[in-house]
């Protein structure tokens, strides 16, 4: 898998956001406490705007600001906001991927693949990062030492 600047960054703004006070934070705030760049930034908060996961406000006193509680909100909320499907083959659902011969079985594993991708984003929260309290399946997935090791 990999995470788009666009998710990454949605998800550290959201996480900045999560750990504030609840009260409205300026995207020049955001974008310097995460080092990001703020017209990048203030796309992906529209687009988050839209996706119904933040509220703004203009003006002096505006901001931005969660629109549900960060308890409510998924990883894969934010990367479905801002990138679409967790998992596609060639633009479309793997459900929809169809092979024959040797790689008919080869859907399965795709199939796969989003499963795990949804047991772990689905069921981690802003909440849980932002206050370092991961869950147990995160907690041991990144206890193997083969997690840290690239391939």
């Amino acid at each position: 898998m990999q995470i788009s600047a666009r998710a990454d960054y949605a998800l550290r703004a959201l996480l900045t956001l999560a750990a504030s006070d609840g009260g409205l934070v300026k995207g020049e705030a955001l974008a310097s406490a995460q080092d990001l760049p703020l017209r990048f930034l203030e796309n992906i908060l529209t687009d988050l705007r839209r996706s119904g996961l933040v509220t703004s406000r203009r003006g002096a006193e505006g901001g931005y600001r969660l629109c549900r509680p960060a308890e409510e909100i998924s990883i894969a909320m934010v990367i479905r906001a801002t990138d679409g499907p967790l998992a596609s083959v060639r633009g479309r659902g793997p459900e929809l991927a169809t092979y024959d011969g040797a790689a008919r079985h080869l859907q399965e594993v795709w199939i796969a693949v989003r499963v795990s991708l949804r047991r772990v984003l689905e069921h981690v929260t802003l909440a849980e990062v932002a206050a370092g309290r991961l869950p147990e399946v995160v907690r041991e997935l990144v206890a193997d030492p083969d997690a840290w090791k690239t391939r």
